[in-house]
């Protein structure tokens, strides 16, 4: 029988009791009719994406989670450049940015700009195509304040530093780059990227875009944070190792990135954001129309870990429930023989606000599942299913197993 799998991701789900929600989680907090229906008809479980007490971001998480093992990260920029469909050659430097305001210090007032969507297309046109010292630079903006910076020519190295403060660290000064070796080519990259940013923030400081921003009272995106840099490399694709079809569905670009290097085709629509006013129902309509033609369709919602990252527990109890309506779209449309598996990438505690080790809950229903015991989807419930404790890759190795993609071993 040619069985198939759904994974629904819930970018950040996990988190921890919070005192505002009746000390639980945003997770038990929330109204989950239908993840709670699959996980009394399905086998339940934790997972740890590669072992207990060691965060990943959402690149690292979702490329185990599309197959890979940890050593196979390329970096964060390559991931974000390739599911923004920038032209990325083997040996470019890669980073990932963010639009960020300063002040005239160089003071981090916002990492984020104020979560600036509108007029970033403009902003990166402005700084996009500069040359530093025979570096050509390609920049182009992705999910709201996101971006990604590429940096074409000889004698350049990814072993250089962030200029991020990273997150809670506004109010902080961002960061020179410095090289993280003693080579001449980190020390290169590090001095052009230096020359970029200073060069970068003269011209978006004036730009129309944050001229008029200023005067409606809003925070100029006149600064780029780069951090993550990766230098392209090659990676054999998931689905040809395993020969099998897959597709993804998502509005965010890392995930995209991930799904382009796996072999996934990536499926997205400018009605499927980053936040709370994505399309659920169009995610879930493609979802079902992609898993006709596929082996393998992973869907991905980001709210959750928005709203963990900025400390938001009501609002991320409200993602969660928009993930559940999503998925329950989802199972009322789905044939008997595809199993419909749901993750996370990584745990996002309100109260911490960054990303942290605790394990993530993990169901799967379908056809022939050995049904335990637990009645409801959360972290606590499920860590008593019949899954047990998985490491992300145990996870999916498990979802590919039922599916008939994992050779026997031995005679």
């Amino acid at each position: 029988m040619n069985r198939k799998v759904i994974l629904a991701i819930a970018d950040g789900i996990g988190d921890l009791p919070h005192p505002l929600l009746e000390n639980k989680t945003p997770l038990e907090y929330a109204d989950t009719p239908n993840l709670d229906r699959l996980a009394s008809a399905g086998v339940t479980g934790i997972m740890d994406l590669i072992s207990p007490g060691i965060p990943v971001g959402t690149d690292m998480g979702h490329l185990i989670l599309f197959g890979y093992q940890p050593h196979h990260y390329p970096g964060r920029g390559p991931i974000e450049a390739l599911g923004i469909n920038m032209d990325v050659l083997p040996g470019d430097i890669v980073l990932r940015c963010n639009f960020a305001a300063v002040d005239e210090n160089g003071i981090v007032v916002d990492r984020r700009a104020g979560r600036i969507r509108n007029g970033t297309e403009e902003l990166a046109d402005a700084i996009n195509g500069l040359e530093i010292m025979g570096v050509s630079i390609y920049f182009k903006p992705a999910t709201e304040h996101r971006a990604v910076l590429i940096l074409r020519g000889t004698g350049l190295s990814d072993q250089i530093s962030d200029s991020d403060p990273k997150a809670p660290n506004d109010g902080c000064p961002y960061h020179t780059i410095v090289s993280l070796d003693s080579s001449a080519e980190s020390k290169r990259t590090a001095m052009v990227l230096n020359l970029f940013l200073h060069k970068a923030h003269v011209i978006l400081s004036n730009h129309p875009i944050n001229v008029e921003r200023m005067k409606q009272g809003e925070l100029a995106a006149n600064f780029i944070l780069t951090r993550g840099a990766g230098q392209m490399i090659q990676l054999d694709p998931i689905t040809d190792a395993l020969q099998m079809k897959g597709s993804c569905i998502a509005g965010e670009s890392t995930v995209l990135g991930v799904a382009k290097l796996a072999g996934f085709k990536p499926v997205t629509d400018s009605r499927m954001t980053g936040n709370m006013d994505t399309d659920i129902v169009l995610k879930a309509k493609l979802t079902l129309e992609e898993i006709s033609e596929n082996d393998f369709v992973l869907v991905h919602l980001k709210a959750p870990d928005v709203k963990g990252h900025d400390n938001k527990p009501f609002e991320k109890a409200k993602a969660i429930e928009l993930f559940d309506q999503m998925v329950g779209i989802i199972a009322q449309g789905i044939s008997e023989d595809v199993y419909l598996a749901v993750a996370a990438d990584h745990s996002t505690p309100c109260e911490i606000g960054e990303h942290t080790g605790d394990p993530v809950p993990i169901l799967i229903n379908g056809p022939s599942i050995r049904i335990d015991r637990t009645k409801q989807y959360n972290e606590l419930d499920c860590a008593y299913g019949g899954l047990g404790r998985l490491t992300g890759h145990g996870f999916i190795q498990t979802l590919h197993g039922l599916i008939g993609r994992v050779k026997k071993q031995g005679n």
